[in-house]
């Protein structure tokens, strides 16, 4: 019985402050999506592999805080010479529906 107890505490995720972290992004897939579009020379080439779902997250420097939910992934695109560049480790801050700081794009 104890250990069911541990079982069921660990499979229950805290939900985030919504004031804090903005609402939880249902739709983050869609909001990444359409950020890449910006980000990448040839969007449409882009493969993307999903590393879990949004995790609350601060994500800011020198006591300044930058709360949203934050996606992990990896991503195979194209270059401007059309070569694909392989997987690469990437991450985006999502906040009310938008992302807000990316990770990975040499910013």
């Amino acid at each position: 019985m104890g250990m069911s107890a541990i079982l069921n505490l660990s499979a229950e995720t805290p939900s985030a402050d919504a004031e804090r972290y903005g609402p939880y992004p249902t739709n983050y897939k869609e909001i990444v999506m359409k950020w890449l579009d910006t980000q990448l020379i040839d969007a449409g080439s882009a493969r993307i592999e999903w590393n879990g779902d949004p995790k609350p997250a601060d994500l800011g420097t020198k006591g300044e805080h930058l709360y949203g939910y934050l996606v992990n992934f990896k991503v195979n695109a194209r270059n401007r010479f059309g070569a694909y560049t392989g997987m690469q480790s990437h991450g985006a801050l999502i906040r009310n529906g938008e992302v807000i700081k990316g990770l990975g794009f040499g910013y």
